[in-house]
């Protein structure tokens, strides 16, 4: 029988006689990767194999509801891993600009002095935590 290239690793192999359209080799490593490109397929196919699926993983949870608290526990270096990784993650997050169209720019900045601010009434404004205000100058410095 003729050889083939091996979908995952790309080595060449002989396919099985009763397995003619085999297209990855008997390596374990392969043999999982066929499963998981399998199993990614049929989740994203098969509605009714994606629920089960995530019933199967909730019920998992359930059962073992202590299983990250104890890997982290016992996996030190995962956890110091990770709490880097999180730090960078924040930086990448806090670098980000962010388009809005009324926020004060460092060119609009008021002198120094003592203001008063008093609300204005809210009118349909989008952000829960925003303020509209009237700033009237009180003294300056």
């Amino acid at each position: 029988m003729q050889s083939k290239r091996c979908v995952a690793c790309g080595q060449a192999f002989h396919p099985r006689a009763q397995s003619p359209g085999q297209c990855y080799c008997s390596l374990p490593a392969c043999q999982r990767e066929r499963r998981r490109r399998w199993q990614r397929a049929r989740r994203h196919d098969d509605p009714a194999y994606q629920e089960n699926q995530t019933r199967a993983q909730r019920a998992w949870v359930e059962r073992h509801a202590d299983y990250w608290r104890e890997y982290r526990r016992t996996h030190p270096e995962y956890s110091e891993r990770n709490r880097v990784r999180q730090r960078v993650r924040d930086a990448r997050r806090r670098e980000r600009v962010l388009a809005r169209m009324d926020v004060s720019t460092r060119d609009s900045s008021l002198p120094s002095g003592t203001y008063r601010l008093s609300p204005v009434a809210a009118g349909g404004l989008a952000k829960m935590d925003a303020w509209t205000v009237e700033i009237a100058v009180l003294s300056t410095t």
